[in-house]
């Protein structure tokens, strides 16, 4: 976690330093006109708070850092590769429904851009497969 800690306070100097120059690369561009309609607000607001959100997520993994006092498998040096591999679940490898998910999802998503009357239909195609997936153990070859 000194790792992460230390990569975030890097970002967080980044995105302030690139706000300052941003902001002042914007006054000096535009000389004709005040300093304070120079600025493009858009741009400067979002890396200042790209600076800030930087800042409370290095602040917040800093502190639990300190509050759990253990270290990661990354900031071991003798750490293997396995000591850092956690146990993600169960999946299944010839389950069909997740491809089934996206497709719903890219129909609503299409639904969007084309035509309203889609939304519905990639809701329906949503229920149908997520039920299938939660339910995909309880029947046929892999029932338990």
């Amino acid at each position: 976690m000194r790792t992460n800690v230390g990569l975030w306070w890097i970002l967080t100097a980044f995105f302030f330093l690139i706000g300052i120059v941003y902001t002042a690369w914007n006054i000096i561009g535009h000389p004709d006109v005040p300093w304070y309609t120079a600025i493009e607000w858009v741009g400067t607001v979002a890396l200042f708070f790209a600076g800030f959100m930087g800042v409370m997520i290095a602040f917040y993994v800093d502190r639990v850092h300190k509050a759990q006092g253990g270290e990661l498998p990354e900031d071991v040096l003798t750490a293997d590769i396995d000591d850092g591999d956690p146990e993600l679940g169960e999946f299944s490898p010839w389950s069909w429904w997740p491809i089934v998910l996206a497709f719903s999802a890219s129909i609503a998503f299409i639904g969007l851009a084309v035509g309203s009357w889609m939304v519905p239909i990639g809701f329906a195609v949503f229920l149908v497969a997520i039920v299938g997936w939660v339910y995909e153990y309880y029947r046929g070859y892999f029932a338990r």
